[in-house]
Order: C-alpha cells, then sequence, then structure tokens
C-alpha cells in the first residue's frame, strides 16, 4: 500500500503549515501530499480557507519529489479551461508532479455565501463528463476541441502538461466509477468496508475495458481517517481521546469507526484492515489528518501504518 497525506485547509491551516507538512510526508516517503478544494466552511468561528490551486503552486517549488494532489475541485468553481491552464502551469513548476482530482461539488453553502450557481445534480454529473472529456483532450498531443452541452472549446493548453494525472472521485455505486474507468489515471473513493468499495471497482473496471483502456493501468484509492496506536496502550489512548470529544464510550465509538470502514488500532489491526482494503484493488491510502499542529499524532499514527 502507498500512502500519501490528505488535508482540509477549509477548516483552518496556513500556508505556511502546508508546506511543513508537504515536506514532512517527502520526508517520511510518503507518495503524496493532497488537499481539499473549498472556499469557505460552517465552522463558527469562521476559519481562514487557503485557495487550493495558489497553494499547490507554491508547493511545487518547494517540494521534489513529493506528488501534489487536489481532492478534488469542483466543476462549479472554475471553468474547465481554467481548470487546464491552471494544472498545466502547476505541472510546468512541479516538473509533472500534479494529481488533478475533479469532482462535481457538493457543498451548497458556499457557492451561495460567494454568488456561484450550484446546478442540480444531475447537470453537475454532465458537466463534470464534459470537463474530463475536455481535460483529458487537451492534456493529449492534438489540438483541444470540445463541443457539449455545457462547454464548447477550441482552445490549445499550453506549456503542455508532462506529468499530470487525473484523478476523479466520489463514492457513487454508478456514474463515478464508469467516469473514472473511462478518463481518469485515479479511482478515488472514500474510506468504506472492502466490500462496500469491491463492486464499484468492478464497475470501473468494465468501463475502462468498455473503454479500450487498460483497467488494471488505473490507480484505486481511498481517502479517510485512521485511528492508530505504536501498541495496544497507546491505542486504547487515542481512542479514548477521540470518542470523549464526541460524547461517546470508547467501545460505541470504536464500534462506528468499523462500521464505516475506518482502519483502527495497533499494528497488527492496522495491517489486516489494510490488507483487506488491497484484497479489492486498492493500493493507495490517503491518510486524512484534520489538525495540523498535531504532528506528534500524525506520526504516531503513519508509524502505526507502516509497521
Amino acid at each position: 500500500m502507498d500512502y500519501a497525506l490528505m488535508t482540509e485547509p477549509q477548516i483552518g491551516g496556513t500556508y505556511e503549515q502546508l508546506l511543513e507538512l508537504a515536506r514532512w510526508a517527502e520526508a517520511a516517503g510518503m507518495v503524496a501530499f493532497a488537499r481539499s478544494d473549498h472556499l469557505y466552511s460552517s465552522r463558527e468561528p469562521r476559519p481562514d480557507a487557503t485557495e487550493a490551486f495558489t497553494t499547490l503552486a507554491g508547493l511545487a517549488r518547494e517540494t521534489d519529489r513529493i506528488r501534489l494532489c487536489v481532492l478534488v475541485t469542483p466543476i462549479t468553481f472554475r471553468h474547465p479551461a481554467i481548470i487546464a491552464k491552471a494544472a498545466a502551469t502547476i505541472d510546468q513548476m512541479s516538473e509533472g508532479r500534479l494529481d488533478l482530482g475533479i469532482g462535481t461539488g457538493w457543498m451548497e453553502l458556499e457557492h451561495e455565501a460567494f454568488g456561484l450557481t450550484f446546478p442540480p445534480e444531475r447537470e453537475r454529473f454532465e458537466r463534470l463528463e464534459e470537463a474530463i472529456r475536455y481535460v483529458r483532450s487537451a492534456f493529449g498531443d492534438d489540438h483541444a476541441r470540445f463541443d457539449g452541452r455545457h462547454y464548447h472549446l477550441d482552445a490549445e493548453v499550453r506549456p503542455r502538461p508532462s506529468g499530470t494525472r487525473i484523478v476523479v472521485g466520489g463514492s457513487g455505486p454508478r456514474r463515478t466509477p464508469t467516469l473514472a474507468g473511462r478518463f481518469a489515471d485515479e479511482y478515488n473513493h472514500f474510506l468504506a468496508p472492502p466490500e462496500t468499495i469491491a463492486p464499484k471497482v468492478a464497475t470501473m473496471r468494465r468501463a475502462a475495458e468498455e473503454a479500450g483502456r487498460d483497467p488494471e493501468g488505473i490507480c484505486v484509492s481511498v481517502m479517510g481517517p485512521v485511528v492508530a496506536g505504536t501498541d495496544e496502550a497507546d491505542y486504547a489512548e487515542r481512542l479514548a481521546r477521540r470518542a470523549a470529544s464526541r460524547d461517546l464510550s470508547p467501545a460505541e465509538y470504536e464500534e462506528r469507526l468499523v462500521a464505516a470502514g475506518v482502519p483502527v488500532g495497533p499494528p497488527d489491526r492496522l495491517a489486516e484492515a489494510v490488507g483487506g482494503l488491497e484484497a479489492v484493488g486498492v493500493s493507495k491510502l490517503y491518510l486524512q489528518w484534520v489538525d495540523l499542529d498535531d504532528r506528534e499524532g500524525l506520526e504516531a499514527t503513519y508509524r502505526a501504518l507502516t509497521g
């Protein structure tokens, strides 16, 4: 299993914090550093929320090897031509280390706050497919022209990206894995029990075969939290703290986590959970870490995951 770090800076986090964590993830041997793309948070008091593409461009110049990922940018935030141009620029700045996640968008609150149109779900999926088709074409060798229901584009993207990968993420049973199979380099799913993920991976692979693509060439990844300890005592202490913050007993909280497919426990239990994910085709886990100041907890979790 490859490991990546996933951050959620819309609920707090400066660029300097993101830089520090990206450099830590690179030094620790993680394959990617990812961040969400949100403009707003419903938390009070309202935290700062840095812009995704701007911060990734900065990280492109201040890291060396680790891949940089936006997981994911909503098609409702930017025109697909702007997404393609921004991605191509970050690709050049990072020497081909960008992973471009694209999704439908879901947080209606931030669209209302910033005056952005939030179409119904069906239209958002239509726009997502057209945007991915265009970006895939724009990143190819030929002139990029696309005529769809929502977008009409006739523009070359220069500089040409040298290593940007397209990530399609979501937990739907049909549309998201089908789009991933047809167009993506990576299919990302929220952490869930392996039996929940398996049929969606099968759907993705069937779509890839029907599109004439190699289904085994598409990375399957998951993203979510991990509650870990370096041994049983350390795990029990960390579980108890988290449970107390949610007004739950440790046993109740652990039961909820396990039901949601979240890996929990000391290294041996984590290895079993990770093995279950690998058995259904998952090869990358984005460790979602919300508290950017809790470096000790992050380091302990990663040590437990990697044995």
